[in-house]
Parts: structure tokens; sequence; C-alpha cells
């Protein structure tokens, strides 16, 4: 079996110079990087992780904690998270909570037995002061914890947004689906938003809250057709993901109900499909490459101890994309 001498040998380099290379430490030039790059396929040479990890007090393993990785806007979030992450030489353990505060606590347990350098939260499930007294460093996503920085959208303006456009569309029976405003989730703020600004315009939205799982396609199945039943009047409807309006678009179409021409409908996160479906929804983006960038460079500043000047929040804006789900211009009445 080829050892790191053996490499360092066949590129014509030095040791230090082929763990540098593997270690991705230092300047090394592309020629060199190259030449010892080539020397380890030859020599077919599998470097020990175990012993790496010794070396250099790191694990470089990352855990991700998430509340289902089946949500499509949670799956592009742990994509880009792990192409960032890779390219820094990072592995992710990925962690599908499913809004099981026993699973999340296994789940705590064996990042921790597995010595990763960092955890990135998008979970909210357990009591929060398992997340502070870890004693690892730690970013959160769409959750605020004492002392732990935290990325998150503009959920307050996407809000704003959402309201400001269906009121400028004519609409005047305006409801609301979104998730338990009893959890303790920054997502809150898009329903604060909406509600604020509705009142400005003279309207009272209503509001139906989602269970404790707010991931559950046949509840949302349940929760509009009981809203759209109860409230025939309703002419605007903003819900709080593009997977609860994907639902919306269902049951109206099974109850003949036209959308935009009956009722218009804004989504939220602007995941891929709702650009390809038909008719196309409108929705507030978050802007999900940045979040995930920005959170994987805080996670490594605080694994490389430079994140004592950090801010706690980190909040992006988010945008309204038009589509066909809300009327055109030329549509108004």
């Amino acid at each position: 079996m080829a050892t790191i001498k053996d490499v360092a040998e066949k590129a014509g380099v030095t040791v230090t110079t082929v763990s540098r290379v593997l270690n991705n430490r230092g300047y090394i030039s592309d020629a060199t990087r190259n030449k010892v790059r080539l020397a380890m396929e030859e020599l077919q040479y599998q470097p020990n992780e175990i012993a790496r990890s010794l070396m250099r007090k790191r694990s470089m393993m990352l855990g991700l904690i998430v509340p289902t990785i089946a949500h499509p806007f949670f799956g592009q979030w742990a994509y880009s998270l792990e192409t960032h992450a890779s390219a820094r030489g990072y592995k992710i353990l990925l962690c599908n909570s499913r809004l099981d505060e026993a699973k999340e606590k296994d789940y705590i347990d064996m990042l921790k037995s597995n010595r990763v350098d960092g955890i990135i939260m998008g979970s909210h499930t357990i009591d929060v002061r398992e997340y502070i007294h870890l004693g690892k460093p730690i970013v959160t996503f769409d959750r605020r914890i004492e002392a732990i920085p935290c990325v998150s959208s503009d959920n307050y303006q996407g809000g704003v947004l959402a309201a400001e456009h269906l009121a400028a569309k004519g609409c005047r029976s305006i409801a609301h689906i979104c998730g338990n405003l009893k959890l303790d989730m920054l997502g809150n703020r898009r329903t604060e938003g909406f509600v604020d600004s509705l009142r400005k315009y003279g309207l009272e939205p209503i509001v139906v809250q989602l269970g404790a799982d707010a991931f559950d396609p046949a509840e949302h199945e349940q929760v509009v057709g009981s809203l759209l039943s109860e409230h025939p009047e309703v002419d605007g409807l903003f819900v709080s993901s593009d997977m609860i309006a994907y639902q919306v678009m269902k049951v109206c179409a099974a109850k003949g109900i036209r959308i935009p021409e009956q009722l218009q409908l804004i989504g939220y996160d602007d995941i891929p499909i709702s650009e390809w479906i038909t008719p196309g929804l409108t929705t507030i983006k978050q802007p999900i490459e940045e979040m995930s960038r920005l959170a994987f460079n805080i996670i490594e500043k605080l694994i490389e101890g430079e994140g004592a000047e950090l801010p706690l929040e980190h909040v992006l804006p988010v945008r309204l994309i038009e589509r066909q789900t809300t009327r055109q211009p030329g549509l108004l009445g």
C-alpha cells in the first residue's frame, strides 16, 4: 500500500508539499498540485482520513439538520450547502429530523460522537438549550437562538410584498394560510408583514394556521378545501410555501375555481417547479443560493475561531416574482 512518502518521491516534491495539497493549505502552484494528484492516482494512494483528522484536530465534517429532505426547498438548500462545503474540503452529514424531537436528539448525539466541526441547524423541534450547550460552532436557519448566528430571508418584507401585490390587483376578500404561529420561527414574520400591510388598506385577512406538521400535503389539501368551502368569497390567497400553493391549485381545479380569474394566488420560496407549472406561480423568492453560501461562510469562520465580531442576525432581501396566478395588468376590471 502506497504511503505519503511514496507519493512525494514519485511527484518529486517533499512530504510537506503533499500534505499541503491533501489539506488544501498554503500556496501550491497548479503545476505542483497536478503532479501530486497524478502521482496519487498512479499509486492508487488513499489518504488516512482518521490520521489527517487527528493531525489537524478537525474532522472536516459538518452536520446539517433539516425538517424534511422531501421538501424541495430544503433539498435545494442542502444541495447548495454541500456544494460550498465540498469546495472547501468539508463533507456533510445530512440529518432529516422530520419534526420528531426524539429523532432530532438522536441526530445531535450522533453528530457529537462523529466529532463534526460544526452544525448548521434548519430544524426547530428540540429545546433550544440543547443547541446552546453543545459547545460546537452552530449556525441556525430561519430561527433565532440566543448567542447563535442566524441566516434568514426578510420574512416580514415577503409578507408585505404579497399583501401589496394582492391589494394592487384588486383583491378585497383575502386569506392567508401559514404554519403554526405558536412555534418560535422567523417564518411567522411573513404573516405579521402580510396582516400589517393589508390593515393599512383597511382589509382584514382570514388567517388559517396549519397543525404541528406544516409539511403534510394531505393536511394542506384538507385545510385549503375547508377554507374555500367556508369562504367562497375569497378572491386573493397568500400561502407560506409554494408546496401549499400547489395544493390550492389542485383543490381549485376540482372545485371549478379559475385561477387567476376568480382567485389570485401567491406562494413563497420560488422553488424551480413554480416556474414550470401552468399557470406559473406568482411567489416570493428566497435567495437560497446566497443564504446557503452565507451560512457556510459563517460556520467556517466560527470553526476557524474568527467569528467573535460576526453579527448574530444575517437577513437577506426577498423579491416578488409575478407569474400567471395573479391577474396581469391587462385583465384588471
